[in-house]
């Protein structure tokens, strides 16, 4: 059971969640997001966008580096139809080991990408493709991106890009039938805990959680996600 942690921002809370048994961390690129990275930031100062510091780095104590972020842990930047300049900016910048696109991103477009960023910029990068759900119809759309993609990520389909807390009927996914293996996502929360442990797909390798866990946009509750994690794993 892979958990994905999205939506991060603040250095001190990047430092607090990686503590925890977590495997992936995403990072929002969209401006219409109230977790946009447009910086990170912490007690100790800002690391702007855009600069040639990578995430390793970019958590600093009296101004000089003190903090690797977890190799163990893989990055993950969140694009909603950006230009893939912008993307490929981002990738390099925070060293990112996942591209997940939220948008109506085309696979034209996701494999040009691909062969922009590997092996030149970030060898063996990985794409997500985020697919919102609100019903059966809407699980089709994986026959699109399959073989163009490495993970789908199934969301519950809203007003906004992710982070909506609110969930969907995961039962409309036994209708997937793909070889590409998918994160579970939509509102998960503590007291989903024992929903995640019954649910079984076997392309299912793991979950996405965010605004469920949040003490404020972009900032984690990191006693309440260590809870979740545990009762998750038992």
């Amino acid at each position: 059971m892979k958990i994905k942690v999205c939506g991060m921002r603040d250095a001190d809370n990047i430092r607090n969640i990686a503590q925890l048994d977590i495997d992936m961390m995403g990072f929002i690129f969209s401006p219409k997001s109230p977790r946009y990275v447009q910086m990170i930031s912490s007690s100790a100062g800002i690391i702007p966008d855009y600069s040639p510091e990578r995430l390793d780095i970019a958590i600093r104590q009296d101004g000089k580096p003190s903090y690797v972020f977890p190799k163990r842990i893989k990055r993950v930047g969140v694009f909603v139809d950006d230009m893939p300049q912008n993307i490929v900016t981002r990738v390099y910048n925070y060293n990112l080991d996942y591209v997940q696109l939220h948008g109506q991103e085309s696979p034209v477009m996701i494999d040009n990408l691909r062969r922009t960023l590997d092996p030149d910029i970030h060898p063996g990068i990985r794409v997500i493709k985020a697919i919102s759900i609100a019903g059966i119809e809407d699980v089709d759309r994986y026959k699109e991106y399959e073989g163009h993609v490495d993970l789908f990520l199934f969301d519950t389909k809203c007003s906004t890009i992710g982070g909506s807390g609110q969930n969907f009927d995961w039962s409309v996914l036994d209708h997937y039938k793909g070889n590409t293996p998918f994160l579970l996502s939509g509102g998960i929360g503590l007291e989903d805990a024992e929903r995640v442990r019954s649910f079984h797909h076997d392309k299912c390798i793991g979950i996405d959680v965010n605004s469920k866990f949040e003490i404020e946009p972009a900032v984690k509750d990191a006693d309440k996600l260590k809870k979740f994690i545990k009762e998750v794993k038992a």
